[in-house]
């Protein structure tokens, strides 16, 4: 889908789709507002302003969406509520399972798939009220800070169309930013429940590693980069997101066992007690937007005057060591997820003719080295030429020489020596002592 051109402004929010998620909860439990209502009114605005920005995908029927509205005021009439949330719609992120939807992770190999059952996060959500109304856009495999894939096409800007969404969790900023959703849901792998926040002008916030379990998840042990997270436009309504998808879980035995309780913090809060260090641009490492800094600085400011301790951070070793260190592990981790993808020959066998090139000399082989390729795949910028390679053969034969293998050997190495990157798991003597199980 390609969005329409949006020439004006969005038209102002009603009443109902004006107000933030927990002015909504509290207007639906004090029964000033139906369900009914507060679904018609979401299912309008998106009717008019979705088809320009493509931030919602796989919209459920308008019919069996008011159904579902109208049991849930059935059961506030009998006295009974599911949770905060109850009522409200919700769109998940096109990488999450929700029961009944397409799950496409905005790849043309997935587009045919439907989940059977919700994934944690979704559960999670449903148990607290929430009707899913659909998903939001996202980048192929969620890889990429742009929400385009060739399922859907591309999520434009909340505020100028001409502009980029950010991503992987452009289409949850978007849908926020335009009040489509009252919360939404997103993941993060290094910003992208960030980037796509701060692009459309509302919150996303990225949770500590553990504190909201993925699952279903391929690994439960090493892939630790990426988490599930809240998206709102008042922190308030964020943190109460976040208590809701946050706890322990069976399936995740990484996953923090406390309660976050971010939604009573933040109003018991003493910024006496909060040390805030601050990296800024890492000593003029990071690019930034003239501005940018300054309103940072300016924010602290105000903590400061308000109590808090802030002060200048240092990372202790270079950033650049960090960075190398991020691409090799993300490399790793990209690999390992998109393998199984390209094991099944028919995916193999889908042609893009739009990255179609001319071929000196056939390429054949077995399915048996394809994570090899994988690998070499992710470990380089991923070229027309490579991913046709990647989507068009049935069976790929390579060799790859022991140099190779050896240099990249050493590569990891180096990169990996004496760096310790936020996200990447520690192998820990959980009997070394009990602060570790007890956190866990």
């Amino acid at each position: 889908m390609t969005p329409s051109t949006a020439t004006t402004r969005p038209a102002p929010p009603c009443a109902i789709t004006a107000l933030d998620a927990g002015a909504l909860s509290e207007a639906i439990h004090a029964r000033r507002l139906s369900c009914r209502e507060v679904m018609q009114a979401y299912l309008a605005r998106i009717a008019a302003l979705n088809p320009g920005y493509n931030a919602i995908v796989s919209l459920r029927p308008e019919a069996e969406l008011l159904a579902e509205a109208g049991a849930c005021d059935a059961e506030l009439a009998r006295g009974r509520s599911r949770g905060w949330m109850h009522g409200m719609p919700q769109a998940i992120k096109d990488l999450a399972n929700a029961a009944g939807l397409p799950t496409t992770l905005g790849s043309p190999l997935m587009k045919h798939f439907v989940a059977s059952e919700d994934g944690l996060m979704t559960a999670r959500m449903k148990a607290a009220g929430c009707i899913v109304i659909g998903k939001t856009n996202t980048p192929e495999f969620g890889l990429g800070s742009h929400s385009f894939n060739e399922v859907f096409g591309t999520t434009v800007n909340a505020y100028d169309p001409a502009r980029a969404a950010g991503g992987s969790s452009g289409g949850a900023a978007v849908a926020l930013a335009l009040r489509l959703l009252p919360v939404a849901d997103g993941s993060d792998f290094m910003g992208s429940l960030r980037n796509p926040a701060a692009w459309n002008n509302i919150f996303g916030f990225r949770p500590s590693q553990g504190r909201v379990p993925m699952w279903p998840a391929q690994d439960v042990w090493i892939s630790q980069l990426g988490t599930e997270g809240p998206m709102g436009r008042s922190v308030r309504d964020v943190a109460r997101l976040l208590d809701t998808q946050a706890g322990w879980s069976p399936h995740s035995p990484l996953s923090i066992a406390a309660s976050a309780d971010a939604a009573r913090a933040i109003g018991s809060m003493d910024l006496k007690k909060c040390r805030i260090g601050w990296l800024g641009d890492l000593q003029g490492y990071l690019p930034m937007e003239p501005g940018i800094v300054p309103l940072c600085e300016a924010a602290l400011a105000r903590l400061a005057g308000a109590g808090a301790q802030v002060a200048p951070a240092r990372l202790g070793m270079s950033p650049e060591r960090v960075w190398e260190a991020w691409l090799v592990w993300r490399r790793v981790l990209v690999a390992t997820r998109i393998a199984p993808f390209l094991l099944k020959s028919g995916n193999r066998a889908r042609r893009l003719a739009a990255e179609r090139i001319a071929m000196n000399a056939p390429i054949q082989g077995t399915a048996a080295d394809l994570l090899k390729l994988a690998m070499l795949a992710v470990a380089e910028p991923v070229t027309p030429g490579t991913r046709m390679v990647l989507t068009v053969h049935d069976e790929l034969v390579f060799e790859v020489p022991e140099a190779e293998v050896e240099d990249a050997k050493k590569r990891v190495k180096k990169a990996m020596e004496g760096v310790y990157p936020l996200s990447v798991p520690l192998v820990v003597d959980v009997g070394a002592g009990d602060s570790w199980k007890d956190a866990h």
